[in-house]
């Protein structure tokens, strides 16, 4: 799963966990888990939704996490 920050126009940033990046043709999201950045639940959906459907039409834009590990790599230092 990768976790992403979607920024959806005149509502609050949702965060998801999603299978895979959109693409470019895409005209929907699907999301699991949705929470606000704090991890509380989101107000604008029902208690206990666990998957939603975004239209790309309402995204402004997308942020995308990576895992930590996918961050570290090896430097060498020359002495």
């Amino acid at each position: 799963m990768i976790t992403i920050y979607v920024h959806i126009e005149g509502l609050e940033t949702t965060v998801l966990d999603v299978e895979a990046l959109p693409n470019p043709g895409d005209t929907s999201i699907i999301g699991r888990n949705p929470r606000k950045r704090d991890g509380k639940d989101v107000d604008y959906l029902q208690q206990g939704v666990n998957t939603i459907i975004l239209p790309m039409r309402r995204i402004v834009f997308i942020e995308v996490f990576t895992d930590e590990r996918e961050e570290e790599f090896e430097t060498f230092i020359r002495e």
